[in-house]
């Protein structure tokens, strides 16, 4: 009996958040145990919505808990241009049913880690604020905390500036708090999730499932491609957040490189910026683990198996 790792998934959907969901929900080596929300993709209240919607959509029975709308210090920021107006524009989706969890994420994170065994991994595809806020509200959390598996971040080149990517520098302050943590972390970043475009003819394999799950991931990647497109001029979007949920179905996904890594929060030109010893430069005790590169056949098998997991 394959033993199942337990996740919370924090997010802010974003369509490459919700083919995370998608996966996360899915695979029979995942227990999803819960959804928290953060401000990101859209607004917190656009972002919580479309969290529900997607497991609305697929069937999933799992709480949704909204957290922080503002970053700890800095102006928040959104990436409309990117996602939508609704942060997830493509599909449509019956009226919502279902409601929002009445305990704030940073609230339920803490006590649901402190009641845990420290067998709950987090995966964070959006800011990091609702972890950062939870280490800071009860650290007594930290130590429970199994690892933490994040998108996020570049050694190499942003997106949103040429020093930071996008979910990094949403909330610099808050990852800069978990990358200080001592909690065991892997980076996905943009180095490898840029290896990983959502090219039409993915698109049109993953709709050949022919279950709701194929028609929500080819709903959302047409959209999402169009605008990467019109944005970036790139013919398929990288398909960033689900490299999380890949690597924890099957870590071969990824190769690793263990490095110190520390955010940049002073600077004003490279606010945000991931910095990856990849070269030792420094001599500084490796912190973390940064993904340097992908086996992108075997991440779309990973993505196409997840889609198969689903009834019509």
């Amino acid at each position: 009996m394959m033993e199942k790792t337990k996740i919370i998934l924090d997010c802010d959907p974003g369509h490459d958040d919700a083919v995370a969901i998608l996966m996360a929900g899915g695979h029979p080596a995942i227990d999803l145990q819960a959804i928290t929300v953060v401000s990101g993709n859209q607004t917190l209240e656009k972002t919580a919505v479309n969290a529900m919607n997607v497991c609305q959509y697929l069937g999933l029975d799992i709480p949704v808990y909204a957290g922080c709308s503002e970053p700890m210090v800095r102006k928040k920021i959104i990436a409309g241009d990117i996602h939508g107006e609704t942060g997830l524009d493509g599909p449509e989706f019956d009226p919502l049913t279902r409601t929002l969890e009445k305990e704030h994420a940073v609230t339920f994170l803490t006590r649901k880690l402190m009641e845990s065994d420290g067998d709950i991994t987090i995966v964070i595809t959006g800011p990091m604020t609702n972890v950062g806020m939870a280490m800071r509200m009860e650290p007594r959390i930290i130590p429970k905390i199994k690892q933490i598996v994040f998108m996020g971040g570049a050694y190499t080149n942003g997106n949103i500036t040429p020093a930071a990517e996008f979910n990094i520098a949403a909330d610099a302050e808050a990852a800069y708090v978990v990358f200080n943590s001592g909690v065991p972390i892997t980076m996905c970043g943009l180095d490898i999730t840029r290896k990983v475009l959502c090219y039409p003819e993915i698109v049109e394999r993953m709709e050949r499932v022919g279950n709701k799950a194929s028609r929500l991931f080819g709903d959302l990647m047409r959209f999402f491609c169009k605008t990467q497109k019109e944005v970036f001029g790139w013919e398929g979007g990288p398909l960033h957040d689900p490299t999380t949920i890949a690597y924890l179905i099957d870590p071969s996904v990824l190769t690793l490189k263990y490095v110190h890594g520390s955010v940049e929060i002073r600077s004003e030109e490279s606010y945000g910026r991931t910095n990856c010893d990849i070269f030792d430069y420094m001599k500084k005790e490796p912190n973390m683990n940064v993904a340097v590169d992908i086996d992108v056949e075997k991440f779309w098998n990973l993505v196409e198996t997840c889609i198969k997991c689903y009834q019509n």
